[in-house]
C-alpha cells in the first residue's frame, strides 16, 4: 500500500501564515493535503491547492466546498489562481520536497528502494529519467551529478552509466552505483545523490523554485506571507536567497565591492530558518532534512526575477 504523505513542520507552517478567517489561502503543492485540511480547520475562507501530478489531484480525500484543487505547476500560480477568479492570496506554503506518495509508488520510479520503470517525472510531460540517461552525453550526466547532488564520484559514475545502457528499471541503474560507490558511512544507501541529482534535472526543480518564490510574490496581497518548505541545501540556498534579496538585506558595499543601490523590500520580516524537532524526527524520519523560511508581502510592486 502507498503510504500517505506526512505533512512536515505543519503547526510551524501554519504559525508562520497567520491564517485569518477571511483569508484565501493557497497551498501550491497541495500532495496528500495536509496543510489545506489545517488552514482549513482554522476557518479561514477558501483554499486552493495546486499540484502538477495529477494523481495528487484525483486522491484529494477532502470535502469542502471552500476548497479549490487545480492541476499545474507553481511556478505559474499567479496565472491559475487568477484563472479562476481569484485575485490574489493572503497566504502561499510550498512544500518543494518529493511526497511519499510519489516515493513509495514502484510506478513512478522516484525511489531507489524498489524497483520500477525509471521515470521520476513528478507531471507526466517531459522526458523521463531513462530518456536523460540513455541519450546524454558522459560528461552531461556527470555534470548533473556533481551539481545536483554533490556526488564526488559523478565522473565514474556517469562513465559506469555510458557503458551499461539503456537502463529502463531503477533497480538496474542503483545498482550500478553501488557498484561504483561501494558502501558509505552511516549506512547512507551510496545511490542517494545520483536518485536526488535525476529527479531534480528531470523536474527542473531549482527552476521551477526559483519562478515559484516569483510567482507568489505577484500573488500575494498586502500583509500576506509566504513559507517554504524545502529539503536539501541547493533549494534552501535559493529560498535564502530569494528572502535576502527581497527584503532588502543584501550585503553592504566595501572598499572590494561596489555598494549596491537600495531597493524597496518586496517582503519583510524574513524568518531565521526552522527546523524539525527531534520528536518530528523520529515520528517522520523524511522530516530530517526539512527547512522552514517565511516573510511577509510589503506594499512594493513585484520586482520581477531575481
Amino acid at each position: 500500500m502507498t503510504a500517505r504523505h506526512v505533512p512536515v513542520l505543519l503547526d510551524e507552517v501554519v504559525a508562520a501564515l497567520e491564517l485569518g478567517a477571511g483569508d484565501v489561502f493557497v497551498d501550491a503543492t497541495f500532495g496528500a493535503g495536509g496543510y489545506s485540511r489545517a488552514a482549513l480547520g482554522s476557518g479561514i475562507a477558501q483554499v486552493v491547492g495546486l499540484d502538477r501530478d495529477a494523481t495528487a489531484i484525483a486522491g484529494n480525500t477532502i470535502a469542502d466546498p471552500r476548497l479549490t484543487l487545480i492541476e499545474g505547476r507553481f511556478s505559474v500560480m499567479d496565472r491559475l489562481v487568477r484563472d479562476h477568479g481569484i485575485d490574489g492570496a493572503d497566504a502561499v506554503a510550498m512544500d518543494v520536497g518529493v511526497s511519499s506518495m510519489q516515493l513509495d509508488t514502484a510506478e513512478r520510479g522516484f525511489s531507489f528502494m524498489i524497483d520500477g520503470p525509471l521515470d521520476m517525472r513528478m507531471g507526466r510531460d517531459g522526458p523521463t529519467a531513462a530518456d536523460f540517461i540513455n541519450t546524454a552525453s558522459e560528461a552531461e550526466i556527470a555534470d548533473v551529478l556533481f551539481r545536483l547532488g554533490d556526488e564526488p564520484k559523478a565522473r565514474r559514475i556517469a562513465r559506469a552509466l555510458v557503458n551499461d545502457r539503456p537502463f529502463t528499471r531503477t533497480g538496474a541503474l542503483a545498482a550500478v552505483v553501488r557498484s561504483v560507490c561501494g558502501s558509505q558511512p552511516g549506512g547512507k544507501d551510496p545511490a542517494t545523490r545520483t536518485f536526488q541529482a535525476l529527479r531534480v534535472h528531470v523536474n527542473d526543480e531549482l527552476g521551477e523554485l526559483e519562478a515559484g518564490l516569483q510567482a507568489a510574490e505577484r500573488l500575494l496581497r498586502i500583509g500576506g506571507r509566504l513559507a517554504v518548505v524545502s529539503f536539501h541545501s541547493l533549494e534552501d540556498r535559493l529560498v535564502k536567497t530569494f528572502f535576502r534579496d527581497r527584503s532588502g538585506a543584501t550585503p553592504a558595499g566595501s572598499r572590494h565591492l561596489p555598494a549596491v543601490a537600495a531597493v524597496a523590500p518586496t517582503f519583510t520580516r524574513a524568518t531565521r530558518a526552522v527546523r524539525p524537532s527531534a520528536a518530528e524526527i523520529e515520528t517522520n524520519p523524511r522530516a530530517r532534512s526539512a527547512t522552514l523560511r517565511a516573510a511577509t508581502r510589503t506594499n512594493v510592486q513585484p520586482r520581477g526575477p531575481a
